[in-house]
């Protein structure tokens, strides 16, 4: 019976060290992080696709430690690798808020609040409506495969057990967290540069005619200006997110690989 023993006991440190990546990449993708998404339905998608990863696992995966103490470091290496692909994604992701704090701040409707459950917070419109139109995208686009994909090419570039960190993993995510405010500013460029251009023709109106009120007209005009800028944009908006995505999956993916043992 010890054989039977520790022939089990080796099949389910190994699907430990699989529902550990699975995990990572659950709690931190982009939609299961939302308070909207149940613990339990996260829970056994986790599971169900440890279960389906693990067989192929078997064979490839090192002989655990026989220590709790030695077990706790590639259990936590394993998680960290499921994470840092959902979390590069929704760094990405996020910026869409950006683009939609920017928009709200300069075109005075900063003021309109909607409660975000991703943020656990109230935040501007603007940022809910661009945050699920990111989302949005993301879903059309197919980027929660590509992203399903990835991590099961980690697992065969790194079996469950052989994960190592690298330096490339943080620097990988520093580059996806720069990249996301430049995509925020390059979203919100076109609504910005319209709401300039407004106030510059506010300002020759409130010189010509001074005995206008400049400022109860721009409020109306600044907002006509952004909601039709948004209209205009919005597709721009979408080519810019849905060309990022994924270069960005592949590039966390070739970070994975690059924390991979030489032989």
């Amino acid at each position: 019976m010890n054989w039977l023993v520790e022939l089990y006991g080796f099949h389910f440190l190994t699907f430990t060290l699989v529902l550990a990546r699975v995990t990572g990449l659950v709690l931190t993708a982009p939609l299961c992080t939302s308070i909207q998404a149940p613990k339990q339905v996260r829970a056994t998608l986790a599971l169900a696709m440890a279960l389906v990863v693990a067989p192929t696992q078997i064979e490839l995966a090192p002989t655990p430690p026989q220590t709790v103490a030695a077990f706790a470091l590639p259990l936590a290496s394993e998680l960290i690798i499921g994470a840092t692909l959902g979390l590069g994604v929704s760094i990405l992701l996020g910026a869409a808020q950006i683009a939609g704090h920017l928009i709200a701040q300069l075109s005075g409707l900063s003021a309109a609040q909607a409660f975000d459950p991703g943020m656990g917070g109230s935040v501007p419109l603007f940022s809910r409506l661009l945050g699920l139109f990111a989302t949005a995208i993301y879903l059309t686009a197919g980027a929660h495969r590509w992203l399903i994909s990835a991590l099961l090419e980690t697992f065969n570039v790194l079996p469950a057990g052989g994960a190592k960190l690298s330096e490339s993993l943080g620097e990988t995510l520093l580059a996806i967290l720069s990249q996301s405010f430049s995509l925020g500013i390059r979203g919100a460029a076109p609504v910005v540069l319209a709401l300039m251009l407004a106030t510059l023709v506010l300002g020759l109106i409130g010189r010509t005619l001074p005995q206008l009120n400049v400022l109860a007209l721009g409020f109306g005009m600044n907002a006509m200006v952004t909601f039709g800028m948004m209209m205009v944009s919005v597709g721009t908006m979408a080519w810019l997110f849905q060309d990022e995505l994924q270069p960005a999956i592949s590039a966390l993916l070739e970070a994975i690989v690059k924390s991979a043992p030489t032989a």
